[in-house]
C-alpha cells in the first residue's frame, strides 16, 4: 500500500521534524473492508483499488467532498521547521525544501495515479489515464494521458516514466525498497509503459506503481545556467521543471520559499484536481523551532493554519488576541486512517540495545500514565500496536491462521508471542512504579549490567549512557520524564538538540542512540514494510528501518504480508508481524491523539465536510478573504511589541 497519502505525509513530517509531542491526527477504527473483485488481464481501469471497489466506480468525476466551484486566488502561508538546501528530494544527501516529497510528487510533480484522500487503498487516473494487469499480478501496464505536460510545455512521455523509475529506484532507499520486486520497465505502446515483476502474486504492486513520480528527463539531462550538465544524484537549488499544480516563484535559501499556481496546469480540470489546489501562492517561512513557529502563528502573517500536536497548547495555549476576538478558530476532526506507531526508537545497531531484555527493561521504565496526567491533560491514549485503531492490530493470543505462520519461526521468535497477550505497563496501579522498575532492573541484571554506586555498568565497567537526539528544545518536555525514570535505574542520559539538516544527516547514517519516530501505516500494508523492518534496509543509509531491525522472523513475515493472496490472509499476516515487532521491543511506544486538532486564521472557505480517510485536506480550502494580522495586540502577545519587527526568534538561516 502507498506508505502514506500526501496529506497524511505532510502531517507526519511536521510531527517528526518537530521531534516533540504526539502526532495529532487520529480517528475511530474503520469497519472491516470487503475484498475488491479480481480484475481480468487486459481490462483497462481508470482507478485502482486494493481493499474494496471505489465508491466512484469507473465514472469518477471528482471527489465528492470538494467544492467544484471553489474560487481560485489568495495566498496560503505556512511555517516549516529548520532549513533547506535542495530542490532535489531523491538523493539521500540534502534537505529538501517544503513542497517537495521524498515519496510522491509533492506540489511540484504529478504521479501516474493520484492517491485518494477519501478512500483507503484507492488511486485515480492522473498522468496515466488507465491501467491494466494480468490475473497473476506479474506486471502492470499504464496508458499515459495524451494531455499530460510538464510546466515547460513538453509532453510527458513513456521515456520520461521509464527514466524516472530507473533513476529514483537507484537513488532513493525508499523507492528502492518500495519497488524492489519491479525488475524493469519497457515501452509497450505509443503511450503505454509496462512494469515487470520478479514474482507473481504481489497484489499491491500494480496499484503502488501509480505512486511513481514522473520527472522531466529532458530537463535533468540538459545543461544548467552554469553551462554544466545537471546531476540528479546531487542536491541543487536550481528551480526545476515540474508537472504538478505549483512551481517555485521565489526563495531565500534556508529561510523561505514561495510557490505559485501554474496558470496553464495541464491537469487542472482532471477529476482528481477539480476543486483543489485553489491558492494562487503557497508561502513557507522556516523557523528554528516550534516555539518560534508558535509565536509567529499567534502574531499572524506567517502561518495561516496549524495541525496542533501539543495537548498543553490545545488545552491552555489558545488565549491570545486573535483567538479571543474570533480571527483564529479551532476544530477537531476524525478520519479512518488508524494510528501511527510513535515512540522512542532504540537503535539496535548499538551494542547496548542489541539485547531484547535491555529493550524490554526500558519499556517497563516508561510511565505514560503520569505524563498523560501531568503534561497532556489526559487527552492522549497509549499506542499498543504498530497498526493501532484498525482491524490489522493484533490482540489476545495468536489465531490458528497466525500460528501457521509463526510456528515455523518459533526458534526465532520471543516465546511470549505464543503464550502471553502483549500489554504495556500500567502505572496507574498501586505500587506500579516500584514493581516495574524492579522488573526492569532484574532484566538489565540478567543482560549483564550491574549497579556500581549510582551507575549501571557492563562487564567492562563501562557505564550505561543514552543520548536522546531531537531537533527542538521543547523536546525535553517529553524526554525528561522518561530520562528521569532511566536515571533511577542507574542509566546516564543526555539530550542532544541539533538543527534539521544535522538531524537528517545523523538519522540517515544511523548515528544516534534514541530518536522519536513516527511509523505510519495504511489499511493495506505491503511492499513498504521492507523499508520499515527488514534486514537489507537496516544497513541502507536513509532507510526507514530506524531501529536497525535484523530479524529473520520479521523478514519472513514481511514477505507473507506482501504476497498475501487475499484480504483475510493479509490481515492474518499483519497480526503475526505486529506481535513479533511488539515482543522484540524495538520501540518504546508513546501515545496517540484520537482526534485531529486544527486551528486556522478565519480567512478560508471550506467544503461542508473533509475527506473521511485522511481527515484533513487543506488543498480543498480556498481564500474567502484576508483578516487583520500582526496588529499591535497580536505583536505584543507574540513577544514583538513593534508590529513591523520580525519575530523574536527569526527564521533560521543556512
Amino acid at each position: 500500500m502507498p506508505i502514506a497519502s500526501r496529506a497524511v505525509s505532510l502531517l507526519l513530517a511536521s510531527a517528526l521534524l518537530a521531534g516533540t509531542a504526539p502526532l495529532a491526527y487520529a480517528q475511530q477504527p474503520a469497519p472491516a473492508p470487503t475484498a475488491a473483485p479480481a480484475v481480468e488481464a487486459g481490462e483497462w481501469h481508470t482507478s485502482s483499488s486494493l481493499i474494496r471497489p471505489s465508491k466512484y466506480g469507473e465514472t469518477f468525476q471528482r471527489y465528492d467532498y470538494v467544492n467544484p466551484d471553489a474560487p481560485k486566488g489568495g495566498v496560503l502561508r505556512l511555517s516549516a521547521p529548520g532549513t533547506f538546501d535542495s530542490f532535489n528530494p531523491f538523493p539521500v544527501r540534502g534537505t529538501p525544501a517544503a513542497g517537495f516529497a521524498v515519496l510522491g510528487g509533492g506540489i511540484v510533480y504529478d504521479t501516474l495515479l493520484d492517491q485518494s484522500p477519501d478512500e483507503p487503498g484507492v488511486s485515480h487516473a492522473l498522468i496515466a489515464e488507465a491501467l491494466r494487469y494480468p490475473s497473476d499480478f506479474s506486471s502492470v501496464t499504464y496508458r499515459l494521458d495524451p494531455d499530460a505536460r510538464f510546466s515547460d510545455g513538453q509532453p510527458i512521455t513513456v521515456e520520461d516514466v521509464i527514466w524516472s523509475f530507473e533513476t529514483v529506484k537507484a537513488l532513493s532507499p525508499l523507492y528502492g525498497n518500495y519497488y524492489r520486486s519491479v525488475t524493469g520497465a519497457e515501452k509497450t505502446g505509443e503511450r503505454e509503459v509496462t512494469f515487470r515483476f520478479d514474482q507473481t502474486g504481489n497484489r499491491e504492486l500494480p496499484n503502488i506503481m501509480g505512486d511513481l513520480v514522473v520527472l522531466p528527463k529532458h530537463w535533468w539531462e540538459g545543461t544548467g545556467p552554469n553551462g554544466q550538465k545537471r546531476d540528479i544524484t546531487a542536491p541543487t537549488l536550481e528551480v526545476p521543471v515540474g508537472s504538478g499544480p505549483y512551481r517555485i516563484k521565489s526563495f531565500t535559501p534556508g529561510s523561505d520559499i514561495t510557490w505559485e499556481r501554474v496558470p496553464n496546469y495541464w491537469a487542472a480540470q482532471k477529476p482528481a484536481r477539480i476543486g483543489r489546489y485553489n491558492y494562487d501562492e503557497i508561502r513557507y517561512t522556516y523557523f528554528r523551532d516550534q516555539s518560534a513557529s508558535w509565536e509567529a502563528y499567534k502574531r499572524g502573517g506567517f502561518s495561516d493554519y496549524r495541525v496542533e500536536n501539543s495537548a498543553g497548547r490545545w488545552a491552555q495555549g489558545y488565549n491570545f488576541p486573535a483567538f479571543n476576538d474570533g480571527r483564529v478558530k479551532k476544530m477537531a476532526l476524525a478520519s479512518e486512517t488508524g494510528q501511527p506507531m510513535q515512540g522512542y526508537v532504540l537503535n539496535t545497531r548499538r551494542e547496548k540495545f542489541a539485547d531484547p531484555r535491555v529493550r524490554r527493561a526500558l519499556t517497563l521504565a516508561f510511565n505514560f500514565q503520569d505524563m498523560n496526567k501531568n503534561l497532556f491533560y489526559g487527552l492522549y491514549q497509549r499506542t499498543t500496536s504498530y497498526f493501532q485503531g484498525t482491524e490489522l492490530a493484533s490482540s489476545g493470543l495468536p489465531s490458528e491462521g497466525e500460528l501457521k505462520l509463526l510456528e515455523p519461526l518459533r526458534d526465532k521468535i520471543p516465546p511470549e508471542v505464543f503464550t502471553t497477550p502483549f500489554t504495556l505497563p500500567d502505572y496507574s496501579q498501586p505500587n506500579a512504579e516500584r514493581t516495574y522498575l524492579k522488573q526492569a532492573f532484574d532484566l538489565l541484571t540478567a543482560a549483564g549490567w550491574t549497579r556500581k554506586g549510582s551507575q549501571l555498568v557492563n562487564a567492562k565497567g563501562e557505564p550505561f549512557r543514552i543520548e536522546f537526539l531531537a531537533t527542538d528544545p521543547s523536546s525535553s518536555r517529553v524526554i525528561d520524564p522518561f530520562a528521569n525514570q532511566l536515571k533511577r535505574l542507574g542509566i546516564e542520559t543526555s539530550t542532544r538538540i541539533v538543527d534539521v539538516s544535522q538531524y537528517l544527516a545523523l538519522t540517515s547514517s544511523f548515528d544516534f542512540d534514541i530518536v522519536t519516530d513516527v511509523m505510519a501505516q495504511s489499511l493495506s500494508p505491503g511492499n513498504e514494510q521492507r523499508e520499515f523492518w527488514t534486514t537489507p534496509a537496516a544497513s541502507q543509509p536513509g532507510s526507514k528501518n530506524t531501529a536497525g531491525i535484523r530479524n529473520e522472523a520479521v523478514d519472513a513475515l514481511v514477505e507473507k504480508v506482501i504476497y498475501a493472496p487475499d484480504r483475510d490472509s493479509l490481515v492474518t499476516a499483519v497480526h503475526a508481524l505486529d506481535r513479533v515487532l511488539l515482543w522484540n521491543f524495538y520501540v518504546v511506544p508513546q501515545w496517540h491523539n484520537p482526534e485531529i486538532w486544527v486551528s486556522y486564521w478565519d480567512k478560508f472557505g471550506m467544503p461542508e465536510k473533509q475527506p473521511a480517510y485522511v481527515g484533513l485536506d487543506p488543498y480543498s480550502w480556498w481564500v474567502k478573504g484576508e483578516v487583520p494580522v500582526n496588529t499591535p495586540a497580536d505583536a505584543a502577545a507574540a513577544g514583538a511589541p513593534d508590529p513591523a519587527a520580525k519575530p523574536a526568534i527569526p527564521p533560521v538561516q543556512p
